[in-house]
């Protein structure tokens, strides 16, 4: 069958369709509409038929060479493109030059990428991007969350996007294994959720990464970071401080880990270690490694905790995590406790002395019997400072504590702070915070560590109110 032939086809079984006879009378009907408003009905493209007759020939007619290792990028999207232009061109249907357009780069983006994300994933104003079912679809724009206008066709639409992402990286997601972690090749973070778990049809969850990674001048230019504090984090990091990043689910901790890491010195070996890698380090000795989820016979995991061990054996200079949240804590302290300074990670928490206790509870989740003062003492030697990632409501992602470990006094680890955020400044007619870090004027303990390793600091970086 011709493809003429085949969207008539589709036509015709559309028109075709019996319709629903109506039993109520018309005053039940209008009692019943005044009683509750019609739910609107999402508008359907005209050109859906085309869309799904078309892509299903070229799909036919490339065949293997859609999955053909031996050829390029640009040579698959060349052949693609070209079959694309002929294929539409063939179906005879009267469209403008503009719908030609858009159905061409639809099926492109399907078939080439993943659908209807692709357009969202390509705007560089957006940081994430929300899919709440098939045809609700969300993005974070400056902070807000906005509702576009794209949508996927079906459920299975979405749930061929979704493992289309997760399959690239040997991932899977079904019935089995509903849930994912998941990267795109830009680095970007993704997270699916699929029935049974998902009630409502599959969740997509992507986290946005830039094209080019953030430097430390972003931050600056951001209101994230000021000057001063953005020198002594330089500092800190050169001079191989153990540097722990806390912050709350979408508050900017990769992209300030992504910046500290920036710092460490090219001759260095770096070792990563990540549930999804998504940390970009410009170093040239850096060595990626990644964990890996249980098979379908719920074997062959290989978790984070697995992963800093085996990294000691690598001999590394530093050692970054990408994020500490279960019994991984116990080893990566030992590890900053052995001879490994300058090691980096992030974890879950709304302050500094939340990030120390729920590191205290971390490590008591490997099943060893210590006590609680020794796990103290093991954070209290092996952290030297944690930064405190918040995102405020007006949406910006600000440093909003750089906060130095000191000790312990009793069963208590003692803190102090050395830069906080000026919340004082208050917010303008728009409704953004004018603040940001200020010196407290305390001069910090580890500044002898930091010139031990021939690193020096200002003292001016520690005057009261300095980074205005």
């Amino acid at each position: 069958m011709g493809l003429t032939d085949r969207l008539a086809a589709a036509q015709r079984a559309r028109s075709d369709a019996p319709e629903v006879p109506q039993e109520k009378s018309p005053a039940t009907a209008s009692s019943a509409a005044a009683a509750k408003p019609a739910k609107k009905t999402p508008t359907r493209d005209p050109f859906e038929d085309v869309k799904r007759v078309v892509h299903a020939q070229l799909v036919a007619s490339l065949g293997p060479k859609l999955y053909d290792v031996h050829m390029t990028q640009s040579e698959l999207e060349s052949n693609v493109r070209l079959a694309l232009q002929g294929a539409v061109a063939a179906t005879e249907v009267v469209m403008s030059g503009a719908d030609r357009t858009r159905i061409t780069q639809e099926i492109s983006d399907d078939i080439l990428g993943y659908g209807p994300l692709e357009p969202l994933l390509r705007d560089g104003d957006l940081s994430e991007v929300m899919v709440n079912s098939f045809d609700s679809i969300y993005v974070e724009r400056n902070g807000k969350l906005v509702k576009t206008g794209t949508s996927f066709s079906d459920e299975a639409h979405l749930r061929r996007t979704i493992d289309k992402i997760v399959g690239k990286i040997g991932r899977r997601v079904d019935e089995a294994s509903p849930m994912v972690d998941a990267r795109l090749p830009d680095g970007s973070r993704v997270n699916a959720i699929i029935p049974p778990l998902a009630l409502d049809g599959s969740k997509l969850t992507i986290r946005k990464f830039s094209e080019d990674p953030y430097t430390v001048q972003d931050l600056i230019n951001f209101g994230s970071l000021t000057p001063m504090s953005a020198s002594l984090l330089e500092a800190c990091v050169k001079g191989r401080l153990n540097i722990l990043v806390s912050g709350g689910t979408g508050a900017g901790k990769t992209t300030t880990l992504n910046v500290l890491s920036s710092f460490i010195p090219d001759d260095e070996r770096i070792v990563t270690i990540e549930d999804a890698a998504e940390l970009r380090l410009g170093q040239d000795h850096v060595l990626r490694l990644e964990s890996r989820p249980p098979n379908i016979e719920g074997k062959g995991a290989v978790l984070i905790r697995d992963l800093v061990k085996n990294s000691l054996r690598m001999r590394p200079d530093r050692i970054v995590v990408g994020e500490i949240r279960d019994a991984a804590a116990l080893d990566m302290l030992q590890a900053m406790n052995t001879g490994h300074d300058g090691s980096i990670s992030t974890l879950h928490a709304n302050t500094p002395r939340d990030a120390l206790a729920r590191l205290e509870t971390m490590v008591l989740m490997a099943g060893m019997d210590l006590p609680v003062r020794a796990i103290r003492e093991q954070v209290s030697s092996a952290v030297d400072l944690i930064i405190q990632q918040t995102r405020l409501k007006d949406g910006s992602r600000r440093i909003t504590a750089i906060t130095e470990i000191v000790g312990m006094e009793g069963d208590i680890i003692t803190t102090q702070d050395v830069f906080l955020f000026d919340y004082a400044a208050g917010m303008n007619d728009e409704g953004k915070f004018q603040g940001g870090l200020v010196s407290t004027g305390l001069r910090p303990r580890f500044l002898e560590h930091l010139a031990d390793h021939g690193v020096h600091v200002d003292p001016a970086v520690f005057a009261t109110g300095a980074g205005r």
